[in-house]
């Protein structure tokens, strides 16, 4: 336990409540993964005895998991939030143990974009109770602010240099495209990004979407299209594609929805299969164990890239936290404020040339406006 928090501990109030509010944000552009006009987000506000609370976020989809808005609200409502009260919020570890008991894996952490939301919620209470931002709960000096990264996924190749000069009156310097299942269309679309933008950070992602014949076949074109780095080529129970893959030594191979738990992540580094990850706090139940895998990267001299599911509010902030403590080299893909209108804050987060702040005040170092969240409660 930091010594910021060790000096609160003995004096912190267990978790009295645990609330749940699942709301919808309106979808600004097209994106892959949304199939309505709305994308669901649930708040999660913990309540401690005292009155203190902290908020977090989760943010299913069920288009890129099999989470939903429905199952991660009645999950957290029924089954995370009664293992949760009565708590030391400090006890990251016991909160997790309790959540994983409550909820079981299967090959991995069960329901993880669930129980995200309340680890969010819990790193939030314990910088407030230390009177400290994230990063310095943590003893980092973080990054000012993240790079963020453009995501081109249109529907046709005419539609590209539309969504690229969007970008760049926005700000942003660099570019991460959606691709698969179709390789012509995929390396065309990498040769008109990299043409609009040749010095960027040029970022491709298959969501899993290529065969391993295809993927054998179109990855050592899409490095000579310009594209640094391929994350997620194969489906994610496809371990000897990644392996194959990685060994054509054409990009750097990164993984992504295979990777919830550092369980998984140090097996497959064992294993050779991949030269980096792209993070998301969402997807690995939060913050506690997000940090273990971004040590576990390091420590084995692998790329962290920084990534979300169109992460608002408080998701967001979380992630910027994570990034900003851990000095993220890269450009980040996180695309909230891309496709989403809307916010939850009090003081929504402000796009400064294709940059994200770190949010420097205690917690998660964002302000939530209690009363828009529960007016817009939908479930």
């Amino acid at each position: 336990m930091p010594g910021a928090l060790q000096a609160a501990a003995s004096k912190t109030a267990p978790i009295r409540k645990v609330e749940v509010f699942p709301v919808r944000y309106p979808v600004a552009a097209h994106f892959k993964f949304f199939t309505k006009p709305w994308r669901p987000a649930v708040f999660v506000k913990i309540t401690l005895e005292d009155g203190l609370s902290g908020w977090g976020q989760s943010v299913p989809i069920q288009t890129w998991s099999y989470e939903t808005v429905e199952s991660a609200t009645n999950t957290l409502r029924e089954y995370l939030a009664p293992v949760i009260v009565g708590r030391d919020p400090l006890d990251f570890e016991g909160a997790h143990k309790a959540m994983n008991k409550a909820i079981a894996p299967s090959f991995s952490t069960g329901m993880p974009i669930a129980k995200a939301g309340i680890d969010l919620a819990l790193h939030d209470l314990a910088g407030k109770l230390a009177a400290k931002s994230l990063p310095a709960l943590w003893g980092k000096t973080p990054l000012p602010a993240i790079r963020l990264s453009w995501t081109v996924n249109p529907s046709t190749l005419n539609e590209a240099e539309s969504i690229l000069e969007e970008g760049r009156k926005r700000g942003y310097k660099h570019f991460n495209i959606k691709v698969a299942p179709d390789p012509k269309f995929d390396l065309e679309l990498a040769r008109i990004v990299r043409k609009f933008e040749p010095d960027g950070f040029l970022w491709a992602d298959a969501n899993g979407g290529y065969d391993l014949a295809t993927a054998l076949e179109t990855v050592p074109k899409l490095a000579a299209a310009g594209v640094n780095v391929l994350e997620q080529p194969v489906a994610a129970n496809r371990l000897t594609g990644f392996r194959d893959v990685r060994k054509l030594k054409a990009l750097p191979i990164l993984l992504d929805e295979g990777v919830v738990s550092s369980v998984e992540l140090r097996e497959f580094i064992q294993l050779g299969l991949l030269d980096g990850v792209a993070m998301k706090p969402a997807r690995t139940a939060g913050l506690w164990d997000a940090r273990k895998q971004v040590e576990i990267l390091a420590e084995n001299k692998l790329m962290f890239l920084g990534s979300g599911l169109t992460d608002p509010d408080v998701s967001l902030a979380a992630s910027l936290a994570l990034y900003g403590a851990y000095q993220l080299k890269y450009p980040a893909a996180l695309n909230g404020l891309q496709f989403l209108s809307g916010s939850f804050l009090k003081r929504p987060f402000a796009l400064k040339d294709g940059a994200l702040a770190v949010p420097s005040a205690p917690g998660l170092g964002v302000e939530v406006d209690e009363e828009k969240v529960r007016q817009s409660t939908v479930l």
